[in-house]
């Protein structure tokens, strides 16, 4: 009992320093958004996409941990996303992609075209998602500050007085 209370504080307390983390609520949206981008396309490439967080990161000013929970998000909506990421990528492919390699088996040739269709779909999914998910996050940080310096403020008119 008492280490599920300590998880609880500790979760709490990492919660609250990605909420006030320096650079404002854009940075944890972005990273958010960067983590939630990745993912979509990371499993068909057997998670060397993962790698391309932390220049993202670096790049567009994003929040790495806030990109690794937008990562583990993203692996928990990734299965009902698989059906919609193939038929994105089967509209962007040519219709009739194969590649003919001599030593290999035509149901291989199969495997690596649904991949294919994964993760091109998967990217351009991956970054309407983030785009989805950057603004009401971004808001709601911006809402929760607005609140806590309202807060805070009330609290210290009294001992003015």
């Amino acid at each position: 009992m008492h280490r599920i209370r300590l998880l609880r504080r500790w979760l709490k307390y990492k919660y609250m320093l990605l909420i006030r983390a320096k650079g404002g609520a854009s940075m944890v949206a972005m990273g958010f958004a960067i983590g939630l981008a990745i993912e979509m396309f990371t499993l068909p490439t057997l998670g060397f996409a993962f790698v391309l967080i932390f220049p993202l990161c670096y790049m567009l000013r994003g929040n790495l941990p806030a990109a690794l929970i937008g990562f583990v998000v993203g692996k928990i909506i990734y299965i009902p996303m698989m059906y919609p990421n193939s038929k994105v990528g089967g509209w962007i492919l040519p219709k009739h992609l194969r590649f003919h390699l001599p030593v290999v088996p035509e149901w291989f040739d199969h495997l690596l075209v649904a991949n294919l269709k994964l993760i091109v779909g998967g990217m351009v999914d991956g970054v309407i998602l983030g785009l989805l998910c950057y603004f009401p996050i971004k808001l709601s940080i911006n809402a929760y500050k607005a609140k806590r310096k309202d807060k805070r403020k009330l609290n210290r008119a009294p001992a003015e007085m």
